[in-house]
């Protein structure tokens, strides 16, 4: 087999730089992990600087083309190519409680919810990188006060430091997507475990992005605040004008008014 076959439904889109692919590859720090998962290799253009590495490289595809080519071309993954969906997989089955970074090409049609699933494994995640469509990518690294500011802004970056490396031109993928790219990385925070219910935290950031443009008075109303609480003037603004940290205060308030 000389090469995979692109499918649209999968979102693929094959990067064809090898520079680029390395410096995605040198994007991990390897601090606080010893394996590595990439999801979605494709044909492998960044599994082969990550094989380079002094750490035990994985990889998850759905794609049963993709996992014979690897399987034909790479012998170092031999017995560590997973061959199922990142989003519905039980990743403990390969690495049990031991800590593991994730990196990748992302699918940009799955990008955002294999963050998400990410950051529910986070007690064993100290490391992410990869690469998004860059709107995509500027929104999980993305301050307050801005449109693209939202929820996968402030729940990654309660529990990882965001940064933006570079970005990505379109002619560097077979076949090219219609848009640019942009590579992050987030590094977990030493001291990842909120001072609030964790639970409640996340209720309170999708309830108030989901009505982005009203205060916080009016989209939090299903949490039966009290007359007094909504007094604060902190229910004045509106989501997108909350730090991360702004909404730890908030919900530390709200549980003390009794949800």
């Amino acid at each position: 087999m000389d090469k995979v076959r692109a499918k649209k439904h999968l979102g693929q889109h094959f990067l064809t730089d090898e520079n680029i692919a390395k410096n995605i590859a040198d994007a991990l720090t390897l601090e606080g992990y010893k394996k590595v998962l990439e999801i979605g290799p494709g044909m492998g253009v960044l599994t082969k600087y990550l094989l380079e590495k002094p750490i035990e490289t994985y990889v998850i595809e759905i794609d049963n083309e993709s996992v014979e080519y690897l399987n034909a071309h790479y012998f170092k993954l031999h017995g560590k190519i997973i061959s199922e969906d990142f989003l519905r997989y039980d990743i403990t089955k390969v690495f049990g409680d031991e800590p593991f970074a994730i990196i990748g090409n992302f699918p940009y049609n799955i990008s955002s919810q294999i963050v998400f699933r990410a950051l529910e494994m986070r007690d064993r995640i100290p490391e992410f990188a990869g690469m998004f469509q860059k709107e995509v990518a500027e929104r999980v690294c993305e301050k307050k006060g801005t449109k693209t500011y939202g929820i996968l802004s402030v729940l990654t970056q309660a529990f990882y430091e965001a940064e933006y490396l570079f970005t990505v031109p379109e002619n560097v993928f077979n076949p090219p997507p219609k848009v640019k790219s942009g590579v992050l990385r987030l590094k977990r925070k030493e001291n990842y475990k909120l001072p609030v219910n964790e639970k409640l935290f996340f209720n309170v950031v999708k309830t108030a992005f989901n009505q982005r443009r009203k205060t916080l008075r009016n989209s939090l109303k299903t949490f039966n605040l009290s007359d007094n609480l909504k007094e604060d003037s902190i229910f004045d603004l509106r989501p997108e004008q909350l730090s991360t940290e702004d909404f730890i205060e908030l919900t530390k308030k709200i549980a003390a008014n009794g949800v």
